[in-house]
């Protein structure tokens, strides 16, 4: 006993003496990377960096206050986002009006907001979908809006775009072709692209989506993660975008940023601007007596506990619908009752069938098409969506249907005569 009393102590006190010079060394290393995180917190504001400077605002609905350049606690995934669009390269001076300038300063200020409400939000597909949940009235803020695109007008047509924040050459494409605000003199249409916010910037910053904002005025932003999961919140954000800025447009279309659509046929053969709107209309490719899909490997794979009925109501393919400018109003607030499902367009059925009101068949059923049409200009000249371009694509077509619309058909029938006749010709050579 007494051997083992002379010993014990001594062994306990050089354990003691190592966990006291360890605990001492995780505090020496700790010490120092705090003083250089305070160096580079110092050095992004020395004169000559770029980013924001201390008389940076950020736009609020009520006022300006100054941005804050670090949130508070443990940043989400999202950090390198709002650090890029803080960074934004150096330009050459541009001149812009006040409220662009509160538009820009919005989105950052959004953007951490975006980041703090998120911290605990973001980690599980699951919660990232949302699944069975229900919407609350305006759940996510602003990034980027265009509040004032309606104020001098109210337009026969809005075109709303789901888009991806990276795909800038789709915007693009898009712009310049079916997009194109002034295509039509006398009948107004807008277009705006709806997006979220991706979880890397790919290449593709906040800032450079600000200032692509700053010069087009044609994109609504929201600080929901931009997924194939959340397309139902980002449609819905479309819809109360009209209900709330843009009540007393005639129509409105939801398509994707990989359609073609015949804008001119959709307006002047399907809406005519001539005759009085129409009320709780919509149309598009019905589907009808479409079964959950319950393989849980599939995109589309829809619980039993989120929906278990056999069928689904009545709704229209997703790729391309339209209805009249009441119908936002009246789908966004039926929502709201409604627990979010991730498949979109049946999602929108849903809400329809709460309504009791039914989409009705367009007048051919070849008009919306949710795959892609074989092109040629007499039957792109006679439909309104076709499915799966690429931009490039899209610029080629669309500019080889401006140019033979008038006389699409006649010279398709010139080529079948052609062929035929070649064929004849053929067919007595060899006789």
């Amino acid at each position: 006993m007494q051997w083992r009393r002379r010993h014990c102590c001594p062994i306990k006190m050089t354990w003691n003496i190592k966990r006291s010079l360890f605990r001492m060394h995780m505090m020496g290393l700790l010490l120092l990377a705090l003083i250089f995180t305070i160096f580079l917190s110092f050095k992004n504001w020395l004169p000559g960096q770029q980013g924001l400077r201390e008389g940076s605002v950020a736009y609020t609905m009520h006022d300006l206050h100054p941005i804050k350049e670090h949130a508070e606690g443990n940043q989400s995934s999202l950090q390198s986002l709002w650090r890029e669009s803080l960074s934004v390269p150096s330009r050459p001076a541009m001149n812009f009006s006040l409220h662009q300038l509160e538009v820009a300063a919005q989105s950052l200020s959004g953007m951490e907001a975006f980041l703090n409400t998120n911290k605990t939000n973001d980690n599980t597909l699951h919660r990232e979908m949302g699944v069975g949940e229900q919407l609350a009235p305006n759940p996510y803020r602003y990034l980027l809006n265009e509040p004032y695109k309606c104020q001098d007008s109210s337009p026969f047509l809005v075109l709303l775009i789901a888009v991806e924040p990276g795909h800038v050459e789709a915007r693009n494409a898009i712009r310049q072709t079916w997009g194109n605000e002034s295509m039509f003199i006398g009948v107004g249409f807008l277009r705006l692209f709806l997006m979220g916010v991706k979880s890397s910037p790919d290449g593709h910053p906040q800032s450079a989506i600000v200032e692509e904002s700053l010069q087009h005025h044609d994109i609504i932003q929201q600080g929901f993660m931009d997924t194939y999961y959340n397309l139902t919140i980002k449609t819905l954000m479309g819809m109360n975008w009209v209900a709330e800025y843009c009540p007393y447009a005639s129509y409105v279309m939801k398509t994707d940023s990989d359609m073609f659509v015949n804008i001119e046929y959709l307006i002047k053969k399907l809406l005519k601007p001539e005759s009085a709107p129409q009320h709780n209309y919509f149309t598009g490719y019905l589907m009808r007596g479409y079964a959950p899909n319950r393989n849980k490997d599939s995109k589309w794979y829809m619980p039993p506990e989120l929906y278990s009925s056999e069928r689904y109501p009545i709704f229209c393919s997703g790729t391309g619908y339209v209805f009249s400018g009441d119908m936002a109003g009246k789908i966004y607030q039926a929502s709201l009752s409604i627990r979010r499902l991730h498949l979109e367009d049946v999602y929108v059925g849903i809400c329809l069938a709460k309504l009791r009101i039914d989409p009705v068949p367009p007048p051919n059923e070849f008009l919306f098409n949710h795959w892609r049409v074989s092109y040629s200009s007499c039957k792109y000249s006679h439909l309104i969506t076709s499915h799966q371009f690429q931009p490039s694509e899209l610029i080629k077509y669309w500019n080889h249907l401006q140019s033979n619309k008038h006389n699409a058909c006649i010279n398709m029938a010139k080529e079948k005569s052609s062929k035929v006749r070649h064929r004849k010709l053929e067919w007595e050579r060899f006789r």
